[in-house]
């Protein structure tokens, strides 16, 4: 998700941009102090929700929320303020949220909720597949020492939670090559090389396993191409023909994209 804070006094812009950043944690928050800032940005930049101060040195963020709406009609507007006699103006405005300042972590969570329900709280564990297979946790990418390790893993989102036996794995890493006994132990290396990256990150538990295959859970982890297919118009507008771009075993996939 993707934030706009706006306030004039710089302790304020910083309180409301740490709540926002500990309310959704791996969220994007672009933060100003001047409005003519603030509508550039937005121009080129698609925003989930903004949260503005009402007093703004020489406008305010009544005329901001306007300016805003007429930008990006589906964004949502949440004031942040100390002024409590602007309530009316602000619903006149459609605002979606007052909240009085200081706005505690609570507070944003809970308007957040409001509007999105359970999806107001991403999940620490991000899996992108469009523009290139990348893991993110915490905002942090997720480094692996072995290609094939990246690919294994790439392959398991992409099954969306169905098991992967050990022949169907290693027939998609090695293609042709014959599956024997050599191949089964390399296989098993590159699997402990996995669950070695995501143990280093705590996030192992999104590996299952059972006898002879393996699963990704996907209840543990936001992914851009689940959300398209679920009709998220954000991860929808993120797609440019570019669903694992790295592997050619996921072309049978465009199509789906395609027709959507």
């Amino acid at each position: 998700m993707r934030f706009l804070a706006v306030d004039d006094e710089p302790m304020a812009l910083k309180d409301i941009v740490d709540a926002l950043r500990e309310a959704v944690p791996g969220c994007e928050v672009a933060a100003f102090s001047k409005v003519s800032e603030t509508l550039e940005y937005v121009r080129y930049a698609a925003v989930d929700a903004a949260f503005l101060d009402i007093e703004l040195g020489h406008s305010t963020g009544l005329v901001l929320a306007k300016d805003l709406k007429d930008i990006q009609p589906d964004i949502h507007i949440i004031f942040v303020t100390s002024f409590q006699q602007y309530a009316y103006e602000a619903i006149q405005l459609h605002a979606t949220g007052y909240l009085m300042k200081p706005a505690l972590t609570a507070d944003i969570l809970r308007e957040l909720t409001f509007l999105y329900g359970s999806r107001a709280v991403q999940k620490r564990i991000q899996v992108q597949t469009f523009g290139g297979f990348q893991v993110f946790v915490d905002g942090i990418p997720l480094v692996f020492s072995r290609a094939k390790s990246k690919e294994l893993l790439a392959y398991l989102v992409k099954r969306h939670g169905n098991a992967v036996t050990t022949p169907q794995a290693c027939a998609l890493l090695w293609e042709d090559n014959p599956y024997n006994r050599k191949q089964k132990n390399y296989y098993q290396v590159v699997l402990l090389d996995l669950r070695m990256t995501l143990s280093r990150a705590g996030i192992e538990d999104i590996i299952v396993h059972s006898r002879n295959s393996l699963a990704v859970d996907i209840t543990r982890f936001d992914c851009d191409s689940y959300q398209f297919l679920d009709g998220d118009p954000r991860a929808v507008n993120s797609y440019h023909h570019d669903y694992l771009c790295d592997y050619s075993w996921a072309e049978d996939m465009t199509g789906l994209f395609e027709k959507n």
